[in-house]
């Protein structure tokens, strides 16, 4: 079963790679990277009415990938198995911005793949 899933990732993985951009290939790498927490960024919301930053957020964290229009989640580790994450509202007046603070290192001709065990089989509490 193993191996079956990892031909078929890399199978996947040399299809899209060979019609991608390098550009495009590093872009998702760094955003990958970033929801591994191992990008350091800078969230800033601002209001555009009244030209004010309004919340800012630095870190190694990750936006959300599945927000609902109008929300934006920030969650952000903060220490070795340690999180936060923030829920904000966005309206027609207050947008966001994210800054990489850091170079990171990422290939632009190889597509990373990251699998996670432990989302495939998930910790079952029984109260």
């Amino acid at each position: 079963m193993k191996k079956l899933l990892l031909l078929a990732a890399t199978a996947a993985t040399i299809s899209l790679a060979a019609c991608s951009s390098d550009a495009n290939v590093a872009s998702r790498n760094l955003s990958q990277a970033a929801d591994q927490f191992e990008i350091v960024r800078r969230v800033v919301f601002y209001n555009g009415i009244t030209a004010d930053y309004m919340l800012t957020i630095e870190g190694r964290c990750s936006l959300g990938n599945a927000d609902d229009p109008g929300e934006l989640t920030v969650t952000c580790k903060t220490g070795d198995g340690q999180y936060k994450k923030h829920f904000l509202g966005l309206s027609d007046n207050v947008t966001y911005f994210v800054e990489q603070l850091d170079a990171a290192h990422v290939s632009a001709h190889h597509y990373r793949v990251v699998f996670k065990p432990s989302t495939i089989i998930p910790d079952i509490e029984i109260r």
